[in-house]
């Protein structure tokens, strides 16, 4: 409603018009103040930003309920598995960034994903039975096919001395 101001001179209402707006197209009264008695309308805030996470709490929590993993689900299951989840992604990505980077690429692609996960001792151990698609194989020769190191040093000076 309209803040009502009583004019005490002449005992009649009128209405205070200092925070209203009018809309001369279809006469429409907007009230620029709070409405409900100054509580105003209650944002909803997602339970991900309530726990300052990027990744969804709520369709964490809405698989692991249909999933049928527990008769009985706790409020901070879906938080701290969003969260470890999020933790994981993060640090997947810092590596196959620095990799992407070490290529002089400016795109992740596969490849730095395996380069990042092979290269790190604990992520090769959790992710040690997982193939990524288009990622290929660590850079790596056998000691035994390398090519004999011999005294070539001494060859070598041996044929340019004259």
């Amino acid at each position: 409603m309209y803040p009502v101001v009583m004019n005490r001179r002449y005992h009649h209402f009128s209405i205070d018009f200092s925070r209203t707006i009018i809309n001369n197209q279809n006469d429409q009264f907007i009230c620029t103040g709070k409405g409900k008695g100054g509580r105003g309308e209650k944002k909803s805030t997602t339970s991900s930003a309530k726990a300052g996470l990027q990744f969804p709490v709520g369709r964490i929590g809405r698989y692991l309920r249909q999933g049928k993993y527990a008769t009985r689900m706790g409020a901070g299951a879906p938080v701290y598995l969003a969260a470890v989840l999020e933790y994981l992604c993060a640090e997947i990505l810092e590596l196959a960034g620095n990799a992407a980077r070490d290529n002089k690429k400016a795109r992740i692609v596969p490849r730095h994903i395996t380069l990042a996960v092979k290269n790190d001792e604990e992520l090769n151990k959790l992710l040690g039975g997982v193939t990524i698609a288009s990622g290929g194989v660590l850079p790596n020769i056998h000691a035994v096919l390398l090519p004999k190191k011999t005294a070539s040093k001494s060859m070598s000076s041996k044929s340019q001395d004259y």
